[in-house]
């Protein structure tokens, strides 16, 4: 039996499996969520704005552009039920460079249009101050950002690596 069908049979009977990442995971379901927001905050989401959001679920958490559909439907099925400030507390509990790769990521998608609007710039700028950052750290160059970083706080007493 082909690959194919086998992948379509079990997509089928279990989901698929980017709609599964999503669902298991607060914090990926928290920054896409706040991202699709970001897309929709001028009342409208162009196209750059959708091409930037599926870009950046490709390449920042492995969600294949074809999958998006599936995921964007997943996210207005259930997700709207999460308010901005739930959504961006799932976050204040991670370390910095997380929290400005989720404003660099949501300053991507305003952008993406090359139109920022006034509920996009209010939007952008609560997430940022509800993060505990600066615009300049949000517009500074970015140096890589590890986006896979755990969910969960250290615990206390945890080994710190130095760094």
């Amino acid at each position: 039996m082909p690959q194919g069908l086998l992948a379509k049979l079990r997509e089928l009977f279990e989901g698929n499996p980017s709609v599964r990442k999503v669902a298991d995971d607060p914090a990926l379901m928290a920054e896409l969520l706040l991202l699709l927001r970001m897309a929709l905050a001028d009342g409208r989401m162009a196209g750059p704005e959708l091409a930037t959001l599926r870009r950046i679920a490709q390449e920042a958490f492995g969600i294949p552009v074809a999958d998006m559909e599936p995921v964007l439907r997943y996210l207005e099925d259930f997700g709207f039920e999460v308010s901005v400030p739930q959504a961006v507390a799932v976050f204040r509990e991670l370390d910095r460079p997380r929290r400005l790769a989720l404003a660099r990521h949501l300053a991507a998608v305003a952008k993406a249009d090359a139109e920022l609007s006034r509920h996009e710039v209010r939007l952008l700028a609560r997430i940022i101050d509800m993060l505990d950052l600066t615009p300049a750290e949000v517009t500074a160059p970015a140096a890589p950002i590890d986006t896979a970083a755990p969910v969960s706080p250290p615990r206390p007493g945890a080994a710190r690596s130095p760094g």
